[in-house]
């Protein structure tokens, strides 16, 4: 029996493994890094790294925003925190999603910080830290207008006093979070922030040093800069796209992420002969058409059926029938395109781009959920040069 896998003409690279596949420009997160760094001066920055860092890969990213400089690092949940404290990051975390109360052993355990979004809460991180022998790290939610976790603006007086009478956490923060800051226009955004400052005064009038306070995130720091406080928490905007398609693009970030395949097949597709699951596209006329290995399971959403393009040889080709799980046919009409060409599901050539706001247009969602779905069997590529 030969060895194949041992044959000196058998190498193995993620490229070879999968032409399908995200690049992510370090030196543009670096850019948009210092842009936002200089836009909300003098505010600490906390980037959000939730849901893998909105697609651009936890480790790495993390790793990254530590060596350029952020003050903090904002995460969902506990096991995004514990991975990286695992991997060696060392800035302070703060998990923002809320919690049960066996999880403050692994929080106090790993030094991440506790987003507590009760009194119940916050005396279970105090009896847990006591028990501990250590003192625990939290940061206070109120609850401005989303309905999610904290503690309602109009309760918050009773919050705060029994936290600060508690002996074994450091209330090192207190925030919220808005709903509708991507709106310019928001009367409600002012409303939010109303609250908050409100409840913030508890701390002059009971002569308290008032811990650090932050509600700014990718939306206010466009449209509400009054909000950002003592720290700020970009999330989306650090990555270079906007929250929404119908914000201006007044500010000079830029894209940090490319998604790219390869085209794996080539075939003429004759008349009445229909595309992909459900038959629910076909020509009628002999068209060329290439199948690209990338789908819903990859996370190029099935909703961009019949909907969305991409870009091959710096021309922009539509996608026709349903996306499957694993591929995608482009209808090339009678255009010569080759296998192992590069396709652009997402990101630019020399004159043309597919921008992450474009896609969610087409996906009638946002740009958050493009990120974000992007599946981790798409190998991340890092390019810093």
């Amino acid at each position: 029996m030969s060895n194949i896998q041992n044959h000196p003409l058998i190498s193995i690279s993620e490229e070879i493994l999968r032409p399908t596949r995200v690049e992510i420009n370090l030196k543009h997160l670096a850019h948009n890094f210092k842009v936002l760094k200089q836009k909300t001066l003098p505010s600490k920055i906390m980037p959000i790294l939730k849901a893998n860092a909105y697609g651009h890969g936890l480790v790495t990213t993390a790793r990254f925003f530590e060596k350029i400089g952020a003050d903090y690092l904002g995460v969902a949940v506990l096991e995004e925190g514990i991975l990286l404290r695992e991997k060696g990051i060392s800035l302070p975390i703060l998990v923002l999603g809320g919690i049960i109360g066996n999880q403050i052993p692994l929080f106090l355990k790993y030094n991440l910080t506790i987003t507590a979004s009760s009194i119940e809460k916050v005396k279970q991180i105090d009896e847990t830290a006591k028990k501990l022998n250590t003192k625990a790290k939290v940061h206070l939610k109120i609850d401005t207008g989303m309905e999610r976790i904290g503690v309602h603006y109009y309760n918050a007086e009773k919050f705060l006093e029994a936290a600060h009478s508690l002996t074994e956490i450091y209330i090192e923060g207190i925030y919220s979070h808005f709903a509708n800051s991507d709106d310019a226009e928001s009367e409600y955004t002012k409303l939010q922030f109303e609250r908050f400052k409100e409840v913030l005064k508890f701390y002059k009038k009971n002569k308290l040093k008032k811990p650090i306070s932050h509600i700014a995130n990718s939306g206010s720091i466009l449209n509400f800069p009054e909000a950002n406080l003592d720290l700020v928490r970009p999330g989306i905007l650090l990555y270079g796209v906007y929250p929404s398609s119908k914000l201006k693009k007044n500010l000079d970030v830029k894209p940090v992420l490319s998604w790219k395949s390869r085209v794996v097949f080539f075939k003429v597709i004759k008349p009445g002969h229909p595309v992909g699951y459900g038959s629910t596209w076909q020509s009628e006329k002999n068209i060329r058409a290439v199948t690209v290995p990338v789908g819903y399971g990859d996370g190029y959403l099935r909703s961009l059926s019949h909907k969305t393009k991409v870009i091959i040889k710096d021309k922009i080709y539509p996608v026709i029938g349903t996306v499957s799980m694993d591929q995608i046919v482009v209808n090339i009409d009678q255009d010569s395109v080759y296998n192992n060409d590069e396709v652009i599901l997402l990101g630019e050539d020399k004159t043309r781009s597919i921008s992450c706001e474009e896609l969610s247009d087409w996906a009638s969602t946002i740009p958050y959920e493009i990120l974000t779905n992007i599946n981790t069997r798409v190998p991340r590529i890092y390019i810093e040069d």
